[in-house]
């Protein structure tokens, strides 16, 4: 099996591998362990294995329609199976080339000033702590930063990222209670290009209570964002809670509708037996999942790599 062998290689040599190893560690408890319960009855690839396969891939959060797909992939070429090793190494390679994430392309930064990302996501699902993880990683890549509080309604959301920003020592352009938050994103764009920022991150709201409400805001903070840095946003990161499985790929169309999503990033990774929530986002939504969150500590947010990720909630390093 060369491709898994290659996803193995490149998992052995991912630095962050231990991040993964911890964060997915419930995901591997029960769809590593499920999957491995499978040696037990494997007689090869018949009609109950396939089964097996589909509820696997059903209880891990993949949903019906991309658990589907899943399986009649594996059953296409799978003739040429008949250890349980082989089927196992097999699935791993399907899963990766069904995720495909050479199709993701990069992330986009602004070459001509400041990277404008803007956060968006519903309340609840880690969108302000994801935001401080994410001044972390950029500032642990040496990039200056600033960051905008444009959640202007919730009550005490911008004292919360502003205390953030205080602590990791980088500026938050702020305005009062109940401001509109285009104004308040127009002043952290022209801060950002007088003080030559690399990347402003934009914390904005996700307390909206109609789609409508939504879609005029995030429109609005998109155009004032562009006039003020052409191109702005470069990015914008819809913050998912992995545990919420389904659901939150409901969540996400909300703001698929409202705005161009470019990236996922899942949190809560590390609470959530059901690591397959990755691959039905990825399939349902057509949007790249660009970091995961593998715990609390503001490392243990990484970019995400479908081999450490696949290795993570299938076996790990049990062969070393």
């Amino acid at each position: 099996m060369a491709l898994f062998q290659s996803i193995k290689d490149a998992f052995i040599k991912n630095q962050d591998k231990d991040k993964y190893l911890s964060g997915l560690g419930r995901s591997r408890k029960s769809f590593g362990d499920r999957i491995r319960s499978l040696s037990n009855s494997f007689h090869g690839i018949d009609d109950d294995l396939l089964e097996e396969i589909m509820i696997l891939l059903l209880e891990s959060d993949v949903g019906i329609h991309t658990a589907q797909k899943i399986v009649d992939r594996f059953e296409e070429n799978a003739s040429h199976i008949h250890e349980y090793e082989s089927m196992e190494d097999y699935f791993i390679s399907i899963l990766h080339d069904f995720y495909d994430q050479e199709q993701d392309g990069f992330i986009h930064y602004n070459e001509e000033g400041p990277t404008v990302i803007f956060m968006v996501g519903v309340n609840g699902s880690g969108k302000t702590t994801t935001s401080a993880k994410l001044i972390q990683y950029y500032k642990d890549l040496d990039m200056s930063m600033a960051v905008a509080a444009a959640d202007t309604f919730r009550a005490g959301a911008v004292d919360q990222i502003e205390t953030w920003a205080n602590r990791l020592g980088v500026p938050c352009i702020k305005g009062a209670p109940n401001q509109d938050p285009s104004s308040v994103l127009v002043d952290a764009c022209r801060y950002a290009k007088d003080h030559q920022i690399d990347i402003l991150l934009a914390d904005t709201a996700g307390r909206l209570q109609t789609k409508t409400n939504l879609m005029k805001e995030l429109s609005k903070m998109v155009r004032v964002c562009d006039r003020e840095i052409p191109g702005a946003p470069q990015e914008v990161w819809l913050v998912l809670d992995a545990t919420t499985g389904q659901n939150g790929i409901s969540q996400a169309k909300q703001f698929l509708d409202a705005t161009q999503v470019s990236g996922i990033i899942l949190t809560k990774m590390d609470g959530t037996a059901k690591g397959g929530i990755v691959l039905a986002i990825h399939d349902q939504l057509k949007i790249p999942v660009r970091f995961l969150g593998l715990g609390e500590k503001p490392d243990d947010l990484q970019p995400f790599d479908i081999n450490s990720y696949l290795m993570g909630i299938t076996k790990g390093l049990e062969d070393e």
